[in-house]
């Protein structure tokens, strides 16, 4: 029994990873793909992904979106997860970062289940909302540029059904959202947080996988 979150040492985490991680051999070539980018720090982890895919078949999801693809780890991760017919809105404005995933999406036998769009997140999606597509999604992933979560956030409120769930990544910042800010982006995601915390929209939990992942599930 514990009271609280217990503590990962690099053992345990280890630990942890042997003994529930499961990758399709393209999630993990890409995962070491990216390990060596420059930004290669902006991946999610393997846990939080795999976490993600439960979460998705879980709720029985069919359309979802995503804010941020990067080179295309979390895209792979839930469109492997969708059942045949499902369709993942990949949102980004690097042609050159997804690219990389592009392949191994390719391979993994997933590229019809991804539309991949370059261009402003917020314009895509109220280009979404005018084509009559609210309520029409079943999940949705932010994990941009930090300044623009609640923007993201508010579409992907309508854009989501009742009872979808809106996942938030980096919520806890590397400890930085519990100390005063020194920077726009820390700013930015605690005024996020205290928002989601007090919003009667939805159903909250913030969990600490990865950077911290926040659930919403619209009520």
């Amino acid at each position: 029994m514990s009271r609280r979150t217990i503590d990962l040492d690099d053992t345990l985490y280890q630990y942890l990873l042997d003994h529930s991680l499961r990758e399709h051999a393209e999630q993990a070539a890409l995962r070491e793909a990216t390990r060596t980018h420059p930004r290669g720090g902006m991946q999610i982890s393997p846990e939080q992904g795999q976490f993600m895919s439960l979460l998705v078949k879980l709720i029985g999801a069919r359309r979802t979106i995503e804010i941020g693809t990067f080179t295309g780890y979390s895209a792979l991760t839930v469109a492997l997860a969708l059942p045949a017919g499902g369709k993942i809105v990949a949102c980004d404005i690097s042609d050159e970062y997804t690219s990389i995933g592009k392949p191994y999406w390719q391979r993994a036998g997933v590229t019809d289940k991804i539309e991949l769009v370059i261009a402003p997140a917020t314009k895509t999606l109220d280009a979404r909302i005018a084509a009559g597509e609210t309520g029409a999604y079943d999940f949705a992933f932010i994990d941009a540029d930090k300044e623009g979560y609640d923007d993201y956030y508010e579409r992907c409120l309508q854009l989501v059904r009742q009872g979808g769930l809106i996942a938030f990544d980096n919520t806890l910042w590397g400890g930085e959202v519990a100390k005063p800010a020194n920077d726009d982006d820390t700013r930015a995601l605690q005024a996020l947080n205290d928002k989601l915390h007090r919003d009667e929209r939805i159903d909250i939990a913030m969990l600490p996988i990865g950077d911290g992942l926040t659930l919403a599930r619209k009520k």
